[in-house]
């Protein structure tokens, strides 16, 4: 037998059942974080045993890296092919998305939490996260490649600088909403941070606080 046959698409009933476990690891994962989120809890979530869930995905880190897959696809499922957009369109959606997590704060929580151990040793999302982020970079900038070519902008040197600031801003919005959902606008506050951004590399204006000044003087 050909060891290049396709693979099948598992049948309706497990990709269900899947489902159903990612979903619930979602909300353990999320609540409790990753190591302290136990897999007999995920499987008593789902009618299941502990085997039963390590049946469908081999490992807890395993499963992991699928919920992490899991969750990257509910930001893409309402685009057009699925895939993230490129120039403004990028940004918009990331505008959308912001709006759309408002919404969704179980699928916030998890990401803030699995994020942020993933810097802790042996994580199994840490190269989840490190390619994410690295990937997520260098969309944003060719992002705004296109739109200052679009602007006649020349200088792009803040490109990287931008790139980088923007997801650190959504990122970090996400979890001062999630400390206190009723002090911060999540999604007005990330579509006000990401246009100053944009706009800061589109049409530079002398810094108001002499940034620079400070730097070059420490």
């Amino acid at each position: 037998m050909s060891s290049n046959r396709r693979r099948l698409a598992p049948r309706p009933e497990t990709a269900a059942r899947r489902e159903e476990i990612l979903k619930a690891s979602l909300e353990i994962f999320g609540s409790k974080g990753f190591n302290k989120g136990p897999l007999a809890e995920i499987a008593e979530q789902v009618g299941m045993t502990h085997a039963g869930v390590l049946h469908h995905f081999g490992s807890k880190d395993k499963l992991l890296v699928e919920v992490l897959r899991y969750r990257d696809s509910a930001d893409l499922q309402d685009l057009e092919g699925q895939h993230i957009p490129d120039g403004a369109d990028l940004f918009r959606h990331l505008v959308r998305t912001a709006f759309d997590n408002e919404q969704r704060p179980g699928i916030v929580q998890a990401y803030a939490v699995l994020s942020a151990e993933s810097v802790t040793d042996k994580h199994p999302g840490h190269e989840y996260f490190v390619e994410r982020y690295a990937t997520l970079r260098v969309q944003l900038a060719d992002a705004f490649h296109i739109m200052c070519e679009e602007h006649g902008v020349t200088d792009q040197t803040t490109v990287d600088h931008a790139a980088a600031s923007i997801l650190a801003v959504m990122d970090g919005l996400q979890v001062q909403w999630l400390l206190q959902p009723d002090s911060i606008e999540l999604a007005e506050t990330s579509a006000f941070a990401i246009e100053t951004l944009v706009t800061a590399v589109l049409d530079p204006r002398p810094s108001a606080l002499a940034i620079h000044d400070v730097t070059e003087q420490s």
